[in-house]
């Protein structure tokens, strides 16, 4: 046997057409579901925002807060233990017009969405650092176009309490404090 024999292998070649006729074969697209733990710190975080409260943690040593909570401070490397709640308050720092859904479908009507700098102490006024929260907002779009938008003052709209079920969602937006 030749080396050229030797490689061939069994077996008749199909069009891509004959492929698809053949009886028995199945097309299928993975349905994949992933699970993730919260672990303590954001089930806990999670179990306030069911409760209607925003928890976040403070640094022992310089006296930042976290929300969402972490473990760690960034700044101080060490362990985050004390919690506090901070106002449902804040300040919008960036919006955007969004026509796309999370599972990048086409919106019928867009939402705004934007950065709150929640109104917690311990940050310098003009500092980027700040305690906040990517969310929706009750704006109409056409309002989030406009210059007003960011420094606008906000608040949480809290769903009804037999509705939460511990979500980020359980905040529905933030709307403008007038």
């Amino acid at each position: 046997m030749s080396g050229k024999e030797g490689a061939r292998l069994p077996g008749t070649k199909l069009s891509a057409k004959e492929m698809y006729s053949l009886l028995g074969l199945v097309e299928s697209s993975p349905q994949a579901k992933y699970e993730f733990s919260a672990g303590p710190t954001i089930s806990r975080f999670l179990q306030g925002l069911k409760e209607g409260k925003i928890l976040g943690r403070r640094c022992p040593r310089c006296g930042r807060i976290y929300v969402p909570p972490r473990d760690y401070c960034e700044y101080c490397h060490v362990a985050l233990t004390d919690w506090v709640e901070v106002p449902d308050t804040g300040t919008v720092q960036t919006a955007v017009v969004s026509y796309i859904s999370v599972r990048r479908e086409r919106l019928e009507k867009p939402i705004v969405v934007g950065v709150i700098k929640l109104d917690v102490p311990g940050y310098k006024e003009d500092s980027y650092e700040f305690a906040g929260l990517f969310h929706r907002l009750c704006i109409d779009p056409e309002e989030a176009k406009k210059d007003s938008t960011i420094g606008m003052k906000v608040k949480a709209r809290w769903k009804p309490a037999e509705q939460r079920t511990g979500s980020v969602l359980d905040i529905e937006c933030f709307e403008p404090v007038r």
